[in-house]
């Protein structure tokens, strides 16, 4: 009598699930990382050093070097630099210029998209051609031609205490708006063309005019573009230097940029000074970025998925 023994059981091979592959790291996003990591830091790292240099006194620095160990660390710098150079001052007036010139920028260029985008309009695609071409003309060849017409460009004394468009905060906001409601313009439309247009053809059906179409259906849906485009067109405002030099002669009008020259000397200059004075200078616009990040980056990443 013949036994037969069963075959000893065998170890079920691993199998490895689809989520399991997705989990796994794959060396060319490690390098990915590793490169747009070496990118940020290199962007960073002068602001790293102003702010290390900007809390050590500058005889240390001077001695041993700004990439040395710190012997002794204080925010003295800070106090010093805003009341030295004023900022008080100069952040108002950089408000007077940026704030308004952003309200006016985006409302006319979400005008000018909701026309070229929605409407229709003949001529719309040249028009879009136009604005987009006005960005690619350098600001400084026309530094000349604008200072002589702003000198001959009557205003109320309320306006400008120079009886004219030159020497008032009118000459600077007229320049932003004009160099920069050509991207915004050319942004917003592209972004309106993404929207459905059945939303449109429903409101038009239920007798909703171009006004109700524009301002209770179309900007509420652009609000992370324009959250976007506000926080670039702040902060290319608020970093502008050359049209308030240009264009205004009364020192205390001048926007925040400015504020740094008062903190350089004649004959010497505390770097560890105007490193804590550019630190001060740069936290308005990171306040923003942070406060509106959420809405900045969903207007950047528009139109990266479908679905």
């Amino acid at each position: 009598m013949t036994t037969h023994t069963a075959p000893a059981p065998t170890a079920a091979a691993p199998t490895t699930t689809p989520a399991a592959r997705g989990r796994r790291v794959r060396p060319g996003r490690l390098g990915v990382h590793a490169f747009l990591m070496a990118v940020s830091l290199a962007f960073l790292a002068p602001l790293l050093l102003a702010v290390y240099a900007s809390l050590r006194p500058y005889d240390e620095t001077s001695r041993d070097g700004y990439f040395s160990l710190p012997k002794h660390l204080s925010l003295d710098y800070y106090k010093q630099a805003f009341t030295d150079a004023g900022m008080t001052k100069y952040f108002v007036n950089t408000l007077i210029i940026a704030v308004p010139g952003v309200v006016i920028v985006l409302f006319l260029a979400a005008f000018v998209a909701f026309a070229v985008s929605r409407l229709r309009l003949r001529g719309g695609m040249l028009l879009l051609m136009l604005f987009t071409a006005g960005n690619l003309l350098p600001q400084q060849v026309i530094v000349t031609p604008l200072y002589v017409v702003f000198n001959r460009i009557p205003l109320p004394y309320w306006m400008s205490d120079s009886m004219t468009m030159f020497d008032s905060y009118w000459a600077v906001i007229a320049v932003q708006v004009g160099f920069q409601i050509g991207f915004c313009v050319f942004v917003l439309a592209n972004f309106m063309r993404t929207l459905p247009q059945e939303i449109l053809e429903a409101a038009i059906v239920d007798g909703a005019g171009v006004w109700t179409q524009y301002w209770r259906i179309t900007l509420p849906l652009c609000r992370p573009a324009l959250a976007a485009l506000a926080t670039l067109q702040f902060t290319w405002m608020y970093n502008d230097f050359l049209w308030a030099l240009v264009f205004m002669s009364d020192g205390d009008k001048l926007p925040i940029t400015s504020a740094l020259n008062n903190l350089r000397g004649q004959f010497f200059t505390d770097y560890n000074l105007l490193a804590a004075g550019s630190v001060i200078v740069a936290l308005p616009t990171l306040i923003v970025f942070l406060l509106l990040q959420r809405h900045f980056i969903a207007g950047l990443t528009l139109g990266s998925s479908k679905g």
